[in-house]
């Protein structure tokens, strides 16, 4: 009887692989295993190493079924039977057809951490059909070296032609109650501190960590966004995130903390729904990067690899940019973006600014602005942001304005001929400023006029920005309509030649390797908020984990005065870092467009720190993650892409840390000389952030270099080849 039951579970066994496909990564590190439940559900499980990533998970839609569906003739079935089937686009499935393949190239980047970039994967694209429907769907799975991505694709068939998503039910099931860095699942916002807590953690910390924004609606009170960073009991790390967010919602998700599965949870238009699909179409692909080395997850260009390549032939006007700006002595409240208080409205054509009286703050002026592109040249920085340079600033936010502004019309004291002849002869850009106050009907009727004035004026980047609710009303930042936009805007500009910076958009998600003008966005919680009340120390040590996979941050660093009273007496607010932590910060937070972000008077007290920011590159031709634990520490060495010289840099979270690097990454045979900027023994991101030595030593491929980080510090370091 026993040799029976041996056989009869071999013969289950045999039946279930019959039916499951099983994908590898190129090396074997990774395993998935695909299958149909027993009711036609698409189910998915990953391990890596022969650890457990994602336990069995099911796949698939909820569609709406008020469309005009005539090609179903179901007679004998009552309209409720019928909107069921019609919705159910989970279950009921057979495989119908499978194929594998392989790919390996190696492509080069307009501007990143790397030079060349390996693309390497094996792929299973999984044909099922529903034979209820009459309807199929292709799910892809693409299996890299460091983690696994997927998406579903719609081919154009007879049954599913246009369709409005109700949800995507796509499952994360997870093999344990692991520790997260998370933020609260929004509609609107991703400006929020991190939160480390256990999975089944979550809602009772959801209250506390939904600090309030200028646009914000949440979900579920275990609703997160991604990039989600984990890490399990049994040392695996592991991100979910996507990749190629294209016409499409963004996706957050919803923890079912009892059996601690994530499922997918798409950001809703006005009306409620999901999305709005023709047939052919392909959704963004849902990514899951796991290692048990937590360098790998923050060096993974995963995302990157499952965007299409760049769709701009021509990219030598895309060049990486290094800028100062008008702007934090407005963002502490020093300054004002407004050019006059006699304004309690204003309307675009009427108000009569030439008989305003100026306020005497506003900061956007020709010649406040000299003096920034005098210092940009005497330094050599490529740019200047100016932003309140334009008409409408006096009510520009929380009213819900349509016609807010028009991005042509400067203030009074701001000359736009004169400052871009003045620019223009001292070899430095002007970066143009759109804010949109979230008026995205508005922009769109005023790209092309905007993009071409700023042609006409000499510049060729531009901080765009969304603060506030959405216009029209009722829509959020994260909709499939409004990322439309924001995808529309960049390529848009690309038609002028122009590189965009989009502040307060959806989350970059590896499409600014189609379309490499996006040379920026924040999309996060950044410097900004260390003058609204502060941000956590170690907030710098997670974003790389996370928010970074998917593009570079425009996190505007280089802040050398912490107390922010010194600016303006009447805020309050403290920069929770040390002043080397800010230096570091120019290698740990990638992007080839950085800000010293400072005014001029704190570089010029401090000079010898600055040098680092006047030396350190914005494009390498190699980066090596030496260490990283998110939400404790980050170290990484870059290569600049136009020399042989190499800069470090460390953040450190609230543990003073004490650590031991080594430079053999530094070129056999040659010799080179180290600036150390580290912090001082005293050195506390709260009580003493300004203490800091600078130490400057010879060394070479075997030197080991001892260094201490403070709380809320770090060090930074600059090595020159020496011939």
């Amino acid at each position: 009887m026993k040799n029976f039951k041996f056989i009869l579970g071999l013969g289950i066994a045999m039946m279930n692989i019959a039916y499951g496909q099983e994908l590898k990564s190129p090396n074997g590190d990774f395993v998935m295993d695909f299958s149909l439940s027993k009711d036609g559900q698409p189910t998915y499980q990953l391990n890596y190493k022969g650890k457990e990533v994602i336990k069995p998970s099911h796949l698939g839609f909820e569609f709406k079924t008020n469309l005009n569906q005539k090609s179903f003739e179901w007679n004998d079935k009552s309209e409720a039977d019928k909107a069921k089937d019609l919705a159910n686009f989970l279950s009921g499935f057979k495989i119908i057809d499978t194929k594998t393949s392989t790919f390996d190239e190696t492509w080069a980047p307009v501007w990143g951490e790397v030079s060349k970039i390996r693309n390497n994967f094996n792929e299973l694209a999984v044909t099922i059909s529903q034979p209820k429907t009459d309807r199929k769907m292709i799910i892809r799975f693409r299996m890299f070296n460091d983690g696994l991505g997927f998406r579903y694709e719609f081919p154009e068939q007879k049954n599913l032609k246009y369709f409005v998503i109700k949800e995507e039910h796509s499952q994360f099931a997870m093999a344990g109650d692991h520790t997260a860095f998370w933020i609260p699942g929004d509609y609107d916002t991703q400006e929020y501190d991190y939160t480390e807590s256990k999975l089944s953690e979550i809602r009772g910390l959801f209250d506390k960590a939904y600090i309030g924004n200028a646009s914000q609606k949440a979900f579920s009170k275990t609703g997160v966004q991604t990039a989600l960073m984990m890490k399990s009991s049994n040392g695996l790390y592991i991100n979910l995130h996507e990749a190629a967010l294209i016409n499409y919602p963004a996706m957050s998700l919803n923890l079912d903390d009892k059996n601690l599965v994530f499922e997918s949870w798409l950001t809703p238009d006005a009306l409620g729904d999901k999305g709005y699909l023709q047939a052919p179409f392909n959704t963004p692909w849902r990514t899951i990067i796991a290692s048990d080395d937590a360098r790998d997850v923050v060096a993974s260009k995963m995302t990157y690899n499952l965007n299409e390549p760049s769709k701009i032939k021509d990219t030598s006007w895309i060049k990486p940019v290094k800028y100062i700006g008008v702007w934090w002595e407005m963002i502490t409240g020093r300054g004002s973006w407004a050019y006059t208080d006699d304004f309690s409205t204003v309307e675009l054509g009427v108000s009569d600014y030439a008989k305003a009286k100026p306020n005497g703050k506003h900061a956007a002026n020709t010649k406040h602005v000299k003096e920034y592109i005098d210092f940009a040249a005497e330094n050599g920085f490529d740019a200047v942001l100016v932003e309140g340079w334009n008409e409408g600033w006096e009510d520009w936010f929380g009213n819900h304005k349509d016609y807010v502004f028009d991005f042509v019309t400067p203030y009074p004291d701001f000359d736009v001929k004169e400052l871009h002849a003045y620019a223009k002869s001292k070899g430095v850009k002007i970066v143009m400023h759109h804010e949109t106050s979230g008026a995205i009907r508005n922009y769109e009727r005023h790209l092309d006029k905007a993009y071409q004035f700023m042609q006409d004026n000499g510049y060729n980047a531009v901080k765009s920005g969304y603060v506030g609710d959405i216009v029209p009303r009722g829509d959020y930042h994260y909709s499939q309509n409004v990322v439309n936009h924001y995808q529309y805007a960049l390529e848009k500009a690309a038609e002028y030649k122009i590189m965009v910076n989009a502040h307060e958009a959806v989350r970059p998600t590896g499409v600014a390797r189609t379309w490499p003008n996006l040379i920026g966005n924040e999309s996060a919680r950044g410097t900004e908020y260390q003058a609204f009340g502060g941000s956590k120390p170690n907030h710098v040590t997670i974003l790389p984990f996370t928010r970074l996979l998917g593009g570079p941050m425009d996190y505007t660093p280089g802040i050398f005065e912490m107390d922010i009273k010194k600016m303006n007496p009447n805020n309050e607010s403290h920069v929770n870092s040390t002043l080397v932590n800010q230096l570091a910060l120019y290698l740990t937070m990638y992007s080839p467009l950085q800000m010293a972000a400072d005014i001029i008077e704190n570089y010029k007290r401090f000079p010898d720190a600055f040098q680092f920011i006047k030396d350190v590159p914005v494009d390498w031709q190699d980066s090596k993650y030496l260490e990283a634990e998110p939400g404790k520490y980050l170290t990484v060495a870059r290569k600049d892409k136009n020399s042989n010289n190499w800069f470090v840099g460390n953040v450190n979270g609230v543990t003073p840390r004490t650590t031991k690097i080594k430079l053999d990454f530094l070129e056999k045979g040659k010799k080179y000389e180290a600036t150390i900027y580290a912090d001082g023994k005293d050195a506390h991101y709260k009580t003493n952030p300004q203490s800091y030595k600078i130490e400057t030593k010879k060394v070479t491929p075997k030197s080991t270099l001892d260094l201490t980080s403070a709380a809320g510090g770090g060090f930074a370091i600059s090595i020159k080849e020496v011939k």
